[in-house]
């Protein structure tokens, strides 16, 4: 396969991928435009752990800067960004599930059938957890409208 056909399939699933097609980077809690203050996206789901990020390690996907721990994690996101790009644009799901947007606390997280819930607090993190199903059925009504709202801030 030649270099531009690799291009455009790659283009191709990187806007398959889920989530990052309903939502622009404006959308996105990204302060300073660095998604997760900072943390590693993929040490949530390889050390099951919240672990800051080093800026010499970052890449821009979907309009927004993450950053890494390690090379590997690098080489790990940017070989699959969907499978560690946080639910509702980084925001607090805890709140999407109630119909509003919040901060988040990167230690306060939950993975859930391979994707990255971040909270607010741990406080609200377990509350999340507890009704898990139902909160997650919830914030996925409420993303859509919030997405616009938050690309308006």
């Amino acid at each position: 396969m030649n270099r531009h056909a690799c291009a455009f399939f790659t283009v191709l699933i990187a806007l398959a991928a889920p989530g990052w097609a309903q939502d622009p980077p404006e959308s996105f809690n990204a302060r300073d435009g660095v998604a997760i203050k900072g943390y590693d996206p993929v040490a949530y789901f390889t050390l099951d752990a919240a672990v800051p990020g080093d800026p010499s390690i970052a890449t821009e996907h979907g309009g927004v800067v993450y950053q890494f721990s390690t090379e590997e994690h690098l080489e790990l996101f940017v070989a699959d960004p969907g499978q560690y790009v946080p639910a509702y644009g980084g925001w607090c799901a805890w709140a999407v599930s109630r119909n509003s947007l919040a901060d988040i606390d990167p230690r306060a997280y939950t993975i859930h059938e391979g994707r990255l819930y971040l909270n607010y607090s741990h406080i609200l993190n377990t509350r999340f957890r507890l009704g898990l199903g139902s909160n997650i059925e919830r914030a996925e009504a409420h993303w859509p409208e919030l997405a616009r709202q938050a690309a308006s801030r």
